[in-house]
């Protein structure tokens, strides 16, 4: 069945379909998802909307927390997402599923709603200011909005030559052709992705009519990470859905002659466990509707 490129990034590019890497990113999803709907302040009989869905990471966790008078609403772009979480909840009568955008939520009525969450879907919006006033209009009086967000801007300022998180090495010639391919055929596809930074995220909150904003920022500057241990998988890897996978871009960029230096560099360092380094930045962000 051929599927958009949203759920083919998160069944299958996101982790290069490797169930030991999905098992390695699911603690760092959690630590996300449990981010928000701490922030959030779930009552048993809340009804919540999740924007962009995805796999039901928030929804899903929003259920195990709600009573049995509350509800969850899954919204996203992808019908064929929407149909992945109808699949998991199994009849679940607290579910319901509504196709829509951050931007156009016009299949949720006014005022309907105690919560809304998102997790890392403003970072793909032309129009996010747009969509925090469409988070203010769908809420109830009181209330809450829970995100997270990567602030995308922070490593591109910082390490924007940093692929893997090596740092200096002797294929950064090599590398810098790889990079060359995601800047050159995704410039504009991933402008929305670092546009903003958490300020930024603070303004639309303020400008759609939120009270009692609080930000929750986070930043990481070259500190030491896990080693790369499977180099084919990471090959499959795509970074967003909205770019090709390391393996399609090094194809793109490189001769047969500079994959196998690659190659080769790439799987001495596998062996060797090398540590990596990790830059980013990231917000949690929780407010208020009067």
């Amino acid at each position: 069945m051929t599927t958009d490129k949203w759920t083919q990034w998160l069944l299958t590019r996101r982790d290069g379909d490797s169930k030991d890497l999905r098992a390695r990113q699911t603690s760092g999803l959690e630590f996300f998802r449990d981010g928000v709907l701490d922030r959030a302040g779930l009552k048993p009989d809340d009804v919540l909307l999740d924007v962009g869905c995805g796999t039901g990471l928030i929804g899903f966790g929003a259920l195990e927390r709600l009573g049995p008078d509350g509800r969850v609403i899954f919204s996203d772009v992808s019908q064929h997402l929407l149909d992945h979480c109808r699949r998991t909840a199994g009849g679940d009568k607290r579910c319901s599923f509504v196709q829509a955008s951050a931007e156009d939520l016009a299949g949720i009525a006014d005022a309907s709603v105690d919560i809304v969450t998102t997790r890392s879907v403003l970072i793909y919006s032309d129009r996010k200011a747009t969509a925090f006033a469409q988070f203010s209009r769908v809420l109830r009086p009181g209330g809450r909005l829970s995100l997270f967000e990567p602030i995308n801007r922070f490593p591109l300022q910082h390490r924007p030559d940093d692929l893997f998180g090596l740092g200096s090495s002797p294929v950064d010639d090599l590398l810098a052709k790889v990079r060359d391919v995601y800047r050159g055929h995704t410039e504009e596809a991933e402008r929305p992705m670092v546009d903003f930074d958490e300020r930024d995220l603070i303004a639309w909150a303020a400008a759609a009519g939120f009270e009692a904003v609080e930000l929750d920022y986070r930043a990481q500057l070259d500190v030491p990470a896990e080693p790369i241990t499977d180099w084919e998988t990471l090959k499959r890897v795509a970074p967003n859905p909205l770019v090709p996978t390391y393996g399609e871009a090094i194809a793109a960029a490189l001769t047969d002659e500079e994959r196998d230096r690659l190659d080769a560099h790439m799987t001495f360092l596998t062996a060797a466990e090398t540590p990596t380094r990790r830059t980013m930045a990231t917000a949690f962000l929780r407010a208020l509707r009067p």
